[in-house]
């Protein structure tokens, strides 16, 4: 069953802007070898790395025992027996070394990798001209040393990643700003984990089940009780959401609705400076709260914020 949330809200505007290649100093990468890579990822994320094709990546999290997010990544088999892992740089090395924690005798170790492979954001058109025709989100295209990962639309613009060897040429397109490739990612819905908010949301919190980042079908991992229980047994109280302010938000702040001033409905998750003024943002927050009434952030008389429409449908049945 889908549901259609925020039907009357306007869409996250589009920037002529977003277009091109930018190189992405936030993001890392972890670098998983060894002949149990697979199979030790496989008992830690929770998407499926056992299944997972050379045309395909994965979005995933890895949770604590009691489900909340401790990172999110972008992930593919690079080769056999290699897993590229690419996060939010302000959290790689905790998060490598927590996983290292429960390799134990799996063959498999945990590199950062970060400075041995460069990452690119690409959009727009730019997208289908490096993979030669349409790259739906989260399929792979090989173009010589390089991996492209088709991403979630930001709008109706086409979004990807690009990892290739450090020291390679930089993909061919026009330069773009990593704080338009940034706008790119608050406008796709689909958040990236940063420190301020670790620890924070179950995936659903993010709609990481209706974003492909949830596969309820796997074996177990940390804190998947949690997660089944807050999608079968209706026990889901908060959704994210992209919304709008004129002034600066911060990642972590408190989110407000009007009905209830004295306690908060959310939390900013991801912000960035949008293309026509003021910021956008993800938060993630109570359900209700999306049905009406105002919405502050950081205090109870802090920045209005508007809602936009989210640019998928919030999936209920799995």
């Amino acid at each position: 069953m889908i549901i259609q949330a925020m039907s009357q809200t306007p869409a996250v505007p589009v920037s002529d802007a977003f277009e091109g290649v930018a190189l992405l100093s936030h993001l890392g990468v972890i670098r998983v070898v060894g002949d149990d890579a697979v199979k030790f990822l496989q008992g830690q994320l929770t998407n499926d790395f056992a299944l997972l094709k050379p045309d395909q990546a994965r979005l995933a999290a890895f949770l604590s025992a009691k489900g909340r997010m401790q990172a999110s990544f972008i992930g593919l088999v690079r080769v056999p027996g290699e897993v590229l892992l690419v996060c939010s740089r302000d959290i790689l090395e905790p998060v490598r070394k927590r996983l290292s924690m429960f390799v134990m005798r799996a063959k498999a170790q945990l590199t950062d990798a970060s400075d041995e492979i460069a990452l690119y954001g690409i959009a727009g058109a730019t997208v289908a001209a490096l993979a030669g025709g349409e790259l739906p989100a989260w399929s792979r295209r090989d173009i010589g040393n390089a991996q492209l990962v088709g991403l979630p639309t930001a709008g109706v613009q086409a979004r990807a990643l690009w990892l290739a060897p450090a020291g390679d040429a930089a993909p061919a397109g026009v330069a773009m700003s990593c704080e338009s490739w940034l706008w790119g990612e608050v406008a796709s819905g689909v958040a990236t984990l940063t420190a301020p908010v670790v620890d924070a949301f179950v995936p659903q919190m993010l709609n990481y089940e209706s974003v492909g980042g949830v596969n309820f079908k796997k074996g177990c991992y940390p804190g998947q009780e949690i997660v089944a229980r807050s999608q079968f047994r209706g026990t889901l109280k908060r959704r994210a959401y992209i919304v709008h302010s004129d002034t600066s938000l911060e990642v972590g702040a408190d989110v407000f609705h009007g009905d209830d001033l004295a306690q908060p409905t959310g939390t900013v998750v991801q912000v960035a400076a949008a293309p026509g003024g003021g910021f956008d943002a993800i938060v993630s927050m109570q359900i209700a709260s999306a049905g009406g009434g105002t919405l502050h952030a950081t205090t109870a008389d802090g920045p209005a914020l508007s809602l936009r429409a989210l640019p998928y449908p919030l999936l209920e049945d799995i």
